[in-house]
């Protein structure tokens, strides 16, 4: 019998890097990276159902995390635009991986959400 937790959030490196990429707005920012530099409105015209203000605080949060870089490039008017750094590079096989994972698997997490769904009602 353990007399102490062994699993902890605060200890757990992965639990830091699902805080990273679990939100669904930074999934789809980086997906919309995926090929190179782009410019915050073309990033805007990508990501469906995504508001300006979201779109800055997610890109703001990957810049902080060396995920995202911003480049600024000063004209009437500005040009922003924004790529991922080698850090974010690295996580492009994880997020495809993951893409894949639900590609495979969605209709039969949905399928088991409905059949304990129904034993519970």
């Amino acid at each position: 019998m353990r007399s102490k937790p062994d699993i902890s959030l605060e200890g757990c490196t992965y639990s830091h890097v699902l805080e990273i990429i679990s939100n669904k707005w930074t999934a789809l920012a980086i997906y919309a990276m995926e090929e190179g530099e782009i410019r915050y409105g073309d990033m805007m015209r990508r990501i469906e159902g995504i508001s300006q203000k979201m779109l800055t605080q997610t890109l703001k949060r990957l810049e902080r995390d060396g995920i995202v870089k911003r480049k600024l490039t000063p004209s009437v008017p500005p040009i922003t635009e924004y790529s991922l750094t080698p850090l974010g590079e690295s996580l492009l096989p994880v997020m495809n991986a993951l893409k894949m994972w639900a590609n495979e698997h969605l209709d039969s997490v949905k399928h088991a959400r409905t059949s304990y769904d129904n034993l519970k009602s």
